[in-house]
């Protein structure tokens, strides 16, 4: 087995209930532990759990954990961790102090321990969403002496520097390829470029946040993955000229999303067509073209409307990348169909994120949504019926008919053909100002042990 050496933007090992989205701490997360449930393109595969049954409506959810699954202390993994786990998991909160939505979502079932070896969720409600809950959970423990974060996965912390270093080693018979891995934390990605190429890093994640990633530099094998993460603007359907379907349609309608893909991403980023990416659930079920650039019908549309053609936009300095940047870019291309844009600039990005659960958006605010799961991002943000933290007063009776009927379906073909959709409607009457899931980009020595990429961003070792 040889070593490795991957240049980051973060190192930490966070809280065992701490989520998040952020792909440094995801990658690290996958190799020192494990989630209840592996998850691609949108579907569940054994993880942890290596196996589940259910009854007919989806109601009652047997999980039976890995037989072999034992913590790096060699204490073995039981029913009561993942319990335990649970407990904690649904009081925490994210990197701006606000509280996850897992609560709300297991608010009611019953999650008990069958045996030592199995876990059972009983819900009111047909519930096969509970699969993509359950693939963001990576169980961890604290070690007895209070020191140690311990997992079940490949890797176990060697040695650990928050914002420096990690040092992981590979558990006997665990790890094929690579033995050791060094992660070092260099949050500039022009920094991690260089660390490549002076033969300090074996890989170097998050090129893409580069000005200009080159990616075409023959000396390395690059990775590159459409993220699951939408860049997209908040419309405020509460009040104001996207409260009418018609406004908000032509807002997609004058932005020109190829160009914005060419002038802000470098290329590096695909035009979305929904409230989702390619990855998602419900998206592999069939073809939805974005929302074409059509200046022409969008002027069109504002003029027999009798909507008020100023527009507040309000944007952060990062989060997502390139904000300041897309912000003039989507101002310019909405006053050229007419509208009015101011933009107001919030330099505190976890106040901004704050205002913006608050509803304070302004007309349109600037945004990145995250979550792998199509029941995620529906539930919290399009749901006229849970209005969730960063639903913006969206509503649309057919498409809350559709996220009921998903709601309902168990069988994964189902369930891919009741989100399919649901997402086609959104397309027709978009909640947001659509603009691109950005594409992951990541670059690895030719000699490398093998290394991919998945839609998180995540990188896999081996």
């Amino acid at each position: 087995m040889s070593d490795l050496v991957i240049a980051m933007t973060k190192v930490d090992a966070l809280p065992p209930t701490r989520v998040t989205d952020d792909t440094s701490i995801l990658t690290i997360k996958r190799l020192v532990f494990e989630p209840l449930m592996n998850w691609d393109r949108g579907h569940a595969f054994p993880g942890l759990f290596c196996s589940w049954t259910h009854d007919a409506e989806g109601r009652r959810w047997q999980f039976q954990l890995r037989p072999d699954a034992v913590f790096h202390d060699g204490v073995r993994c039981r029913a009561g961790h993942v319990l335990d786990f649970i407990k904690g998991i649904l009081a925490s909160v994210d990197m701006f102090g606000m509280k996850w939505s897992y609560a709300r979502y297991l608010a009611r079932t019953r999650i008990s321990a069958a045996s030592d070896s199995v876990v059972l969720v009983e819900s009111e409600h047909p519930f096969a969403d509970i699969l993509d809950i359950f693939s963001e959970f990576y169980i961890a423990r604290i070690a007895p002496d209070g020191r140690a974060t311990l997992g079940t996965g490949p890797y176990g912390f060697a040695d650990l520097v928050p914002h420096a270093q990690a040092v992981l080693e590979a558990r006997d018979g665990h790890a094929a390829f690579v033995r050791r891995i060094t992660i070092n934390c260099l949050p500039n990605a022009e920094a991690r470029w260089n660390c490549l190429q002076q033969g300090h890093a074996d890989v170097a994640m998050q090129l893409d946040h580069m000005e200009q990633p080159p990616a075409g530099d023959s000396r390395f094998r690059w990775l590159s993955e459409i993220s699951t993460l939408s860049v997209m603007y908040y419309l405020n359907c509460l009040s104001g000229p996207f409260a009418a379907p018609e406004a908000r349609l032509a807002a997609n309608l004058a932005v020109d999303k190829e160009a914005l893909v060419h002038e802000i991403f470098g290329g590096h980023a695909a035009v979305s067509s929904t409230i989702v990416g390619p990855a998602h659930l419900g998206m592999a079920a069939g073809t939805i073209a974005p929302i074409a650039y059509d200046p022409d019908r969008a002027r069109a549309l504002l003029d027999t409307s009798s909507v008020s053609r100023d527009l507040l936009l309000r944007t952060p300095t990062h989060m997502p990348e390139h904000a300041p940047a897309i912000s003039h870019f989507v101002a310019r291309a909405l006053q050229r169909v007419g509208f009015h844009v101011r933009i107001e600039t919030e330099l505190d990005r976890p106040e901004y994120a704050r205002q913006v659960g608050r509803k304070e958006i302004g007309d349109l605010a600037i945004f990145d949504s995250s979550p792998h799961s199509t029941f995620r991002v529906l539930d919290d943000k399009i749901s006229s019926v849970s209005q969730a933290i960063w639903w913006q007063g969206y509503h649309d009776s057919k498409v809350q008919k559709l996220i009921s009927a998903a709601s309902h379906s168990v069988a994964p073909a189902e369930r891919e053909v009741a989100y399919a959709a649901c997402l086609r409607r959104l397309n027709e009457n978009p909640p947001w100002l659509y603009l691109v899931n950005p594409i992951s980009l990541a670059a690895a020595r030719l000699d490398a042990p093998p290394t991919a990429l998945d839609a998180k961003g995540t990188i896999l070792v081996g």
